[in-house]
């Protein structure tokens, strides 16, 4: 795979790229959307990093392999995430909190 991906210049740099994205969008973006040419500026960034990357893969170094490897990781902690969400485990720790403090109360009055 890595000779292959050696052979591919152009494949391997979008892929490297498009793991960028998605690793920034889901660990390191924040809730707001950022105004235009900022969110111009970070995706120019990104795809300089990236070709920084690419040449370390273009050197046979295993990026590709690595990122792959996190994103899977991310999205399965995604799917997990939505799995308890959807089982009704998500329950927050506030609940039980309130439960006992209100039941302390009951006691005492």
């Amino acid at each position: 795979m890595q000779q292959w991906l050696h052979d591919h210049p152009v494949i391997s740099y979008i892929l490297i790229f498009c793991f960028v994205v998605y690793i920034f969008n889901s660990v390191f973006r924040a809730q707001k959307r950022l105004p235009i040419l900022k969110e111009i500026l970070v995706h120019v960034i990104m795809a300089i990093g990236s070709f920084v990357l690419w040449i370390l893969q273009y050197d046979l170094l295993p990026i590709i392999q690595c990122m792959a490897v996190a994103v899977g990781m991310m999205l399965m902690l995604r799917g997990r995430q939505l799995y308890d969400k959807w089982k009704g485990n998500g329950k927050t720790d506030a609940k039980p909190e309130a439960q006992a403090s209100a039941a302390a109360d009951n006691k005492l009055g």
